[in-house]
């Protein structure tokens, strides 16, 4: 069976992890003040920027929106075609979801249906930049600007992507990175968080490791610090030193990585142009660092196109069900208001995309979608 995604583990990784168990500090430790710092080197923060690792991007997104003064009784609206962490970190701030359309060119957030969902109890706004495809961030930071509303920028799929020349996460307000088991950087889990502000960062230390005031220079030195206090709640989120020397060796190679997807993500356009019944990603992906491939397949015909690929061996995707479509949020409100979102979500469909496929294994997935066609 061809996966849907597979990592990279190389002879690199492996003895990252193997440095790390011998070092015998396994806890928050010097690797995760080094993969900090080198991530922060990658996504060219400016001087006053900084990056917060914690241990999965669902942290990241709870931490990021209680940075946001998120509470109990608030509204923070997100695109409905997102993945269930972002409406559960939500949730986790005893706030409620607020569902935003898409739109059909980038499947983000569509600015022109925002202001209206804009209320007095909305504190946020997620953007999701999906598939590492932007959305239209500029608008929609400038509309929040005029409501004085945060801005999250889900960029779990979009670690090397660039905005108008700035990479995402050098900019803007809060952005939050996924670095899961299948991301195109792993750590095998972990997250983290830009802000733009010393402050904030210094939320973040304590609110990632149970609200403890302890100094990052004793718990980067591969040390505890026994005498803090606590000031405000906290949570178990930190990175430990294990995954952090992980994505060190993985952030290594990661415009490799980069490259090799843009290129995969090309042939994919390439072979499959001119389909009937298929519609592709609208973009030449320069400049776009892809987490994953998705076409949308037209006239309900994506379960059987499935079924027909799993029957010659080559497994699929759907990223994701739209979150109206769950039990828990189907009454959120802007649920009923989601007509692009409820005719994508029956269409889209991840096709197999890692770093480092054989073009062979492309080649086919397109033959065989061909033939479904034909």
């Amino acid at each position: 069976m061809i996966p849907v995604f597979k990592p990279y583990i190389g002879a690199d990784t492996c003895k990252a992890a193997v440095d790390a168990l011998e070092l015998g500090w396994l806890g928050m430790g010097s690797y995760v003040a080094a993969f900090e710092k080198e991530l922060g080197n990658f996504l060219e923060l400016p001087d006053q920027r900084r990056i917060v690792t914690v241990n999965t991007c669902t942290s990241a997104l709870h931490l990021a929106l209680l940075a946001a003064g998120v509470g109990p009784g608030d509204e923070v609206i997100t695109p409905a075609l997102n993945n269930i962490g972002d409406f559960q970190a939500i949730g986790m701030c005893g706030a409620h979801p607020v569902f935003c359309d898409i739109k059909q060119e980038n499947l983000g957030l569509d600015p022109s249906k925002l202001e209206p969902l804009i209320g007095p109890k909305v504190k946020a706004i997620i953007a999701l930049h999906y598939s590492g495809i932007p959305c239209d961030i500029s608008d929609i930071l400038a509309i929040a600007k005029r409501y004085n509303l945060r801005v999250i920028e889900d960029a779990a799929h979009a670690v090397g992507t660039r905005v108008s020349g700035k990479m995402i996460g050098s900019y803007g307000d809060l952005v939050c990175f996924s670095f899961d088991a299948i991301k195109t950087l792993t750590c095998i889990d972990g997250g983290a968080v830009a802000v733009n502000s010393q402050l904030e960062a210094d939320y973040l230390y304590q609110a990632r490791l149970l609200g403890m005031s302890q100094s990052n220079d004793v718990l980067y030195s591969n040390s505890r610090a026994y005498g803090f206090d606590v000031f405000k709640q906290g949570y178990r989120y930190h990175m430990a030193n294990l995954h952090a020397n992980i994505g060190l060796s993985q952030l290594a190679k990661l415009n490799t990585f980069i490259a090799n997807r843009q290129k995969y993500s090309r042939k994919y356009n390439q072979l499959l142009r001119g389909v009937n019944g298929i519609v592709l990603p609208k973009t030449d992906y320069e400049n776009i660092s892809t987490f994953n491939y998705v076409i949308r397949v037209l006239d309900e015909q994506r379960q059987r196109l499935r079924v027909f690929l799993k029957e010659r061996g080559v497994d699929t995707g759907i990223h994701w069900a739209p979150g109206n479509t769950f039990t828990l949020l189907r009454n959120c409100r802007g649920a009923d208001m989601l007509p692009v979102t409820d005719e994508i979500g029956k269409q889209i469909l991840t096709l197999p995309l890692w770093s480092f496929m054989d073009d062979e294994i492309i080649e086919n997935v397109c033959q065989e979608i061909r033939g479904f066609y034909k």
